[in-house]
């Protein structure tokens, strides 16, 4: 019973909202304290009975004196209540067979010898009155002696009292508990070597939210006592909320392997295997005794279940779409640490061709180290749930072109599952393509191109969309002076991976081959945003852009490579660079004002990016005719003229719409 009178339910019957906490329980004052020592041979065994106003029922215990080496009195008990009074010590609730009895402070004193064994206040129902009752005596307690006052540790154990009589041996010195490499200063913390209170002051800390505290002093219990189950259950709470949930399962599994019917660990690590995405491994955990312990668990792990099922089935007809719909609803509805599912939400991106967010996903993905053991030979979309991970990687890593690291994770995935035909098939295409790009690549270099490009058609049979493999024989058929042949494959190439440079560089080459200009100008354009500062790209799209404008027969003049903003300082230099053919863009400014400082060098990355446009700038503080005559009254503002006629005015621009602005008119 609680202090309140209301029955404390049994540690096996937990509430759903506290699978994930610490397993502990509240001191019961309505039941006897911890057993004194076991009785010593020879003595004579008295009875005594003793009664409690807050509980129903009477307990009959039976105490022997016991002499300790410096002469103090001790007892043993035994019997029985009308509970079922638990002997277990495996437990948080266990009792104690070594605890100290309980002495009031009043009758230390006399409890020196057998012949005073009577004055020696045997354990019996601790009452709500702060007394209590002994057959044929009564006594009151001092203020000293309520619970909670004095040097009594309270818990599972005995409960010391009082100022130190001459026949009883004084308490052993406490240490204090570091906690983070420091000594809190609470009363809490001073703990010895009871591993109950050790446990209870990790409880605090987990309840705090400060899980690292918490497993270090539910280590330091396990040290103490290694046979208590709850202490591991304890553990694997904390290392949860750490997101350590592999070393969780193991500490759950240690727990039931020292108490098989420990009914928290039961649905403790039953709801771990439902993040893990173990469902036929979480059911034997969450219906361990016929029926579900916590029926929202099992509401949980059916969902899981039915999203990972329909997950299986649509990747096995190839509906990657469907299989990225059903891993999420699988993970929103609970199992948010499955590595498979993560690894299949990668697999399915993968296939999508969308490379990109596959890499990103990857790094997202739950990591479970170590993984459980008990969980290794489980499936997932008929593999090995651990060698489907592998599985994954090789794919990844081949797309990516890193052959080498994508034939080691074959190998990991067929050893870890040397029965799945898909691994095995996978083991097979991943080196079969290695080999075939490694030939090509020697023939390559050796400038056999020809067969350089039978090589990499080889790798291509094998694995029809890599692009890595379509990019190299595209540079094959360029040497050849086969430039539609290598515009194909690199088309092919960026269909599979759309931002990969080196099949784009490759294309506008072939387009600039071929004077297709306004094709290689977008080619280089596009480069330019993803390589904005490699020289060469920048050169190149300069010299697409003058051959594009000759061949729509306008005049180009003076233009060179690398020009700079041109500074206007008179309004005759401003007419004569009005006339010029093509674009000009004209920057007016002011050396003082903060946006214009910002823009400038914006419009000077601008004229290296569009070097086919004049670019000029104009401040109206030193040229105020200029302003004048353009009506410029707020700065900055930014003009383009094409062929001598003002085509566009913008005052305050942003950088995205003078970049938008200066790319339409460049065209």
């Amino acid at each position: 019973m609680s202090p309140s009178g209301k029955p404390v339910p049994p540690r096996d019957s937990s509430l759903t909202s506290e699978i994930n906490k610490p397993d502990f329980r509240e001191l019961d004052l309505g039941s006897p304290v911890s057993p004194l020592r076991s009785q010593p041979r020879g003595l004579t065994t008295t009875t005594t009975s003793s009664s409690s106003s807050s509980s129903s029922g009477s307990v009959t215990r039976q105490h022997a004196p016991v002499i300790g080496r410096s002469g103090s009195v001790r007892g043993s008990q035994s019997g029985s209540s009308s509970g079922n009074l638990r002997t277990s010590q495996t437990r948080s609730d266990s009792v104690t067979s070594n605890s100290q009895p309980l002495v009031s402070s009043s009758t230390q004193s006399s409890a020196t010898s057998p012949a005073t064994a009577a004055n020696v206040l045997p354990t019996g129902n601790i009452c709500p009155s702060g007394k209590i009752q002994l057959t044929g005596m009564t006594q009151s307690r001092s203020r000293n002696d309520v619970l909670g006052s004095g040097t009594g540790t309270y818990g599972h154990g005995s409960i010391m009292r009082g100022g130190g009589g001459s026949g009883v041996s004084p308490a052993k010195p406490v240490a204090p508990v570091t906690l983070g490499g420091s000594i809190r200063g609470s009363p809490a913390a001073m703990l010895g070597s009871d591993a109950e209170e050790v446990k209870r002051v990790g409880n605090e800390m987990y309840r705090k939210g400060l899980f690292g505290e918490a497993l270090r002093l539910y280590d330091r219990a396990i040290a103490l006592s290694p046979a208590n189950a709850a202490y591991r259950s304890n553990r694997a709470a904390a290392l949860t909320g750490l997101g350590r949930v592999g070393e969780a399962v193991k500490e759950c599994e240690e727990a039931l392997r020292l108490d098989p019917n420990y009914g928290r660990a039961h649905q403790r690590l039953a709801s771990l295997l439902i993040r893990l995405g173990q469902v036929d491994n979480a059911r034997k955990h969450l219906c361990v005794l016929g029926k579900p312990s916590d029926p929202m668990e099992l509401q949980k792990l059916e969902a899981v279940e039915k999203h990972m099922s329909k997950c299986a089935d649509a990747r096995r007809v190839g509906d990657w779409k469907a299989a990225l719909m059903e891993v999420d609803a699988a993970i929103v509805s609970g199992a948010d640490f499955s590595p498979q599912l993560g690894m299949c939400k990668v697999e399915a991106l993968l296939k999508l061709h969308r490379l990109d967010a596959a890499q990103s996903k990857l790094l997202e993905a739950p990591k479970v180290e170590p993984f459980p053991a008990s969980c290794s030979q489980t499936r997932f979309s008929g593999m090995a749930c651990e060698a489907y991970t592998h599985f994954v990687k090789a794919q990844i890593e081949m797309a990516l072109g890193r052959f080498e690291n994508a034939v080691m994770a074959a190998e990991k995935a067929s050893k870890l599952d040397p029965r799945s035909n898909e691994v095995a098939m996978l083991h097979n295409t991943v080196t079969l393509v290695a080999r075939a790009r490694v030939r090509g690549n020697d023939l390559y270099k050796s400038e056999r191109y020809t067969e350089a490009s039978s090589a990499y058609a080889e790798g291509l049979r094998f694995d029809p969309c890599n692009a890595i493999l379509y990019c190299n024989r595209a540079a094959c058929w360029f040497k050849l002076g086969m430039w539609e042949r290598s515009i194909e494959d690199c088309n092919h190439a960026l269909r599979f991976q759309p931002r990969y440079t080196k099949p784009l560089l490759r294309r506008a080459a072939s387009n600039s081959k071929m004077e297709r200009w306004a094709a290689a100008v977008s080619d280089y354009e596009a480069l330019r945003k993803e390589l904005p500062h490699d020289k060469e790209v920048a050169e190149s799209l300069f010299h697409a852009q003058v051959a594009l404008k000759k061949s729509r027969g306008e005049e180009v003049l003076n233009m060179e490579f690398g020009g700079e903003v041109e500074e206007v300082y008179s309004r005759e230099q401003f007419k004569a660079a009005m006339n010029l053919p093509g674009v000009s863009v004209i920057h007016f400014s002011t050396a003082s004002d903060h946006q214009c400082k910002q823009l400038s060098p914006f419009v000077d990355s601008l004229c290296t990016r569009y070097p086919s446009i004049h670019f000029l700038k104009v401040d109206i503080d030193k040229c105020q005719s200029i302003g004048n005559a353009e009506n410029v009254r707020v700065v900055p503002t930014v003009k383009i003229y094409k062929n001598g006629t003002r085509v566009k005015e913008i005052v305050c621009p942003s950088k995205e719409v003078l970049e938008y602005s200066v790319r339409h008119y460049s065209s």
